[in-house]
């Protein structure tokens, strides 16, 4: 297995089997566009496996931290590393932490992230907004 960042739309493309739903070649050229973003994709034998992809956030008094956007394994690809990968990058691009919310009741997704090595800062509520039926 390798892993390593995307950096064209076809892969992006090519991982989307990963993602809660269909790529659209426009987000993904955006999504390469943007400073910041980031996905790793995890290949075995030319296929995508996994895909953990962030967004590097950047404040004037913290400095940089890693949100860990999305994880998705393949089942037989899962607990190899691909989730670390992206913990390892922040630290290379001088990010302080890295970040993930996880819904309370997500016990496989809790367990990931624990073993990786995060800690529960404790409960918090999550605020959205919507603003339409597509993102963009």
């Amino acid at each position: 297995m390798e892993i390593r960042r995307a950096t064209t739309v076809d892969e992006l493309l090519g991982a989307q089997h990963l993602y809660d739903g269909p790529a659209r070649p426009e987000w993904a050229a955006r999504f390469l566009a943007a400073p910041g973003h980031l996905m790793l994709i995890a290949h075995v034998d030319g296929v995508a496996a996994g895909m953990v992809s962030g967004v590097e956030m950047l404040h004037p008094d913290k400095g940089s931290e890693m949100c860990l956007y999305e994880l998705s394994v393949d089942e037989p690809y899962r607990r190899r590393g691909i989730g670390r990968a992206l913990a390892a990058v922040a630290r290379e691009r001088g990010c302080y932490g890295m970040w993930v919310g996880v819904d309370t009741d997500n016990d496989p997704a809790l367990a990931t992230y624990r073993s990786a090595g995060a800690g529960d800062d404790e409960e918090f509520a999550m605020l959205t907004w919507g603003f339409g039926d597509e993102a963009g």
